[in-house]
């Protein structure tokens, strides 16, 4: 999710190079992750069944949604077009269960609920652009659910983890940024009259301003209390840094606003700073033996995978 989205970013922004190697890196991380599930769903139900219970199951579709949006962009769209259909027949199975075991206070990965239904949003948006207004309808109501999902799980979100979280409470602000990335690609298409296209320009402005603030409270939050050794979650930190950044520069094409390329441009240099950071933090931990978890030796509900 994290590589992908950055990718993303630099093909946004020009940079085809630094685009193609992330999407390339992105790509093998999916097939690696995708075998991974297969496996599990097909040889060890009970294992499976015991992780799909765990918001970070939602990352399955969430990703295969972010490698689609970008492999769209790149022209293959028919390859898009399966991953989205995947996605879709994977993302029900794996709401309910999430839903069904939701407990209070949760941690940030509560809002994959959101990041994974707006990631579908997203890329039906896209395709949308040629392959037919009803994808553009399915995308709509998807948004729509992605916002409501949003809410649920800000209810049950445990406030604390702003200031004691291992990364994963950055989603928090990265389910916005997608739900603002998903109206900026909803605002972008031609089906809608001038009512309805004054309604998604305006929502998604409002939702690219919910998202700022709330970076910008995490931003202050990290330098408050500063956490510094590398944990897995750590990607989901990433994540949401880089959906910023495309956010904005999606917004700033799709809504006319210009104004906003230039921030979303330094937003996405310092995702990619970031990135470089917790990658060369993995490869510390691995070469160390240090878990996943970093210093607090924390285990991972089901497996926190948004890199």
């Amino acid at each position: 999710m994290a590589t992908g989205i950055i990718s993303v970013g630099f093909h946004l922004t020009g940079h085809d190079s630094l685009s193609a190697l992330l999407l390339t890196v992105a790509g093998l991380l999916w097939l690696v992750l995708a075998a991974a599930f297969a496996t599990t769903l097909l040889h060890d139900r009970a294992r499976w069944q015991a992780q799909a219970a765990n918001p970070p199951a939602l990352t399955a579709v969430a990703a295969t949604c972010v490698l689609g949006t970008r492999l769209a962009l790149a022209g293959w769209r028919t390859v898009a077009g399966v991953l989205l259909a995947l996605a879709v027949v994977v993302w029900p199975a794996l709401l309910v269960s999430v839903m069904r075991h939701w407990k209070r206070p949760a941690p940030g990965a509560a809002f994959l609920v959101c990041v994974a239904t707006q990631a579908i949003a997203v890329l039906a948006a896209t395709l949308a652009a040629t392959n037919g207004d009803w994808l553009a309808w399915c995308a709509l109501v998807a948004f729509g659910a992605g916002i409501f999902l949003y809410g649920e799980a800000l209810a049950r979100f445990d406030f604390r983890q702003v200031l004691t979280g291992a990364g994963d409470h950055w989603i928090s602000a990265g389910a916005i940024a997608i739900s603002a990335l998903a109206g900026s690609k909803l605002t972008a298409l031609p089906l809608w009259s001038s009512g309805a296209h004054s309604v998604l320009k305006t929502t998604t402005f409002v939702l690219l301003a919910l998202d700022f603030a709330g970076y910008a409270v995490l931003v202050v939050c990290e330098v408050y209390r500063p956490r510094p050794h590398y944990d897995i979650r750590r990607w989901s930190t990433v994540f949401p840094l880089g959906m910023t950044a495309v956010a904005s520069l999606s917004t700033a094409a799709a809504a006319h606003a210009p104004g906003l390329h230039g921030p979303g441009v330094v937003l996405l240099w310092v995702a990619a700073a970031v990135w470089l950071i917790t990658f060369v933090g993995l490869l510390r931990a691995q070469a160390a033996g240090v878990p996943r978890t970093g210093g607090k030796n924390r285990p991972i509900g089901g497996g926190h995978r948004s890199g």
